[in-house]
């Protein structure tokens, strides 16, 4: 699908949807890398033509993971907030650090990529246009995704965030872990932010090969909350991509009517709305 085939970016309001959950959910569904959404203006700078964008587009978007984040918050007892970057992840990555705490900076793919995932130059090397970037896309984002996550918590005092991702099945030239197991689901943590039980009753849940922080590791969480509020619970679901297109495909158990994935990703919803604190 080339670049610009779902939505032109220009038409778009801004680099972020929200779609409204039930009043009383704690959940927000994160999808930072689903787009393939490039806006035109933006073009100028890269290095690679429009076929080398389509193929990097290819390699590194988490097809249908928008999708699935849909269908898992009708399928919840309590339908989950979403939170969708509707930009490609190419524009900048949300869920970089955006300072030396970002280890993929060795690779040149900080929250603005300037190599690709082959490691040949993607954009050209601008630090001023960098900074643009970073205060039209990334600091807006950061801060429209802060708020709903205050609001949450100031309503319910507590809030999941559970990241939805894919991963290809052969790791991309551009890991830095490429050697780490590649099992169906990977589940990312963080030591503050994701507590034990959770891990646990999500590795319960899930009928396939799972892994913790392999080949992926951590989860999204605002900064200014990351390592400081412990009503903030966080996870990443990173499912590998050829058990997503097979979810996702025409034969797939979900066009029989059958939960399969969505039904997966609503049960951890769930498990953390039917949760008591408490004990």
């Amino acid at each position: 699908m080339p670049w610009n085939a779902e939505k032109p970016a220009d038409q778009m309001d801004g680099n972020w949807l929200i779609t409204e959950g039930d009043p009383e959910s704690a959940v927000i569904l994160h999808v930072p890398h689903a787009s393939r959404a490039f806006p035109t203006r933006e073009l100028n700078r890269l290095v690679v033509d429009r076929e080398g964008l389509d193929a990097e587009l290819d390699a590194i978007t988490d097809a249908d993971t928008e999708r699935l984040a849909a269908e898992a918050a009708g399928l919840a007892e309590l339908r989950p907030w979403i939170f969708e970057n509707r930009y490609s992840r190419l524009l900048v990555d949300p869920e970089r650090f955006p300072d030396d705490r970002e280890e993929m900076l060795e690779a040149g793919m900080g929250p603005v990529y300037l190599k690709t995932t082959t490691g040949a130059e993607f954009r050209r090397a601008d630090e001023a246009d960098d900074e643009r970037l970073m205060s039209e896309y990334y600091r807006p984002y950061a801060s429209a995704f802060e708020r709903l996550v205050e609001q949450r918590l100031e309503r319910l005092g507590r809030v999941l965030l559970i990241d939805v991702h894919s991963f290809p099945r052969d790791p991309l030239p551009y890991e830095l872990h490429s050697g780490e197991a590649r099992p169906a689901l990977c589940i990312g943590t963080d030591k503050f932010h994701t507590p034990q039980w959770l891990v646990d009753a999500i590795s319960g849940l899930w009928p396939d090969t799972v892994e913790l922080d392999q080949p992926f590791r951590g989860c999204y969480v605002p900064l200014s909350f990351l390592e400081s509020e412990s009503r903030i619970a966080a996870v990443m679901l990173e499912l590998r991509r050829d058990v997503v297109a097979r979810w996702a495909g025409p034969d797939s158990p979900g066009r029989r009517g059958e939960p399969g994935l969505p039904g997966f990703v609503a049960a951890v919803a769930d498990l953390f709305s039917r949760y008591d604190p408490t004990g």
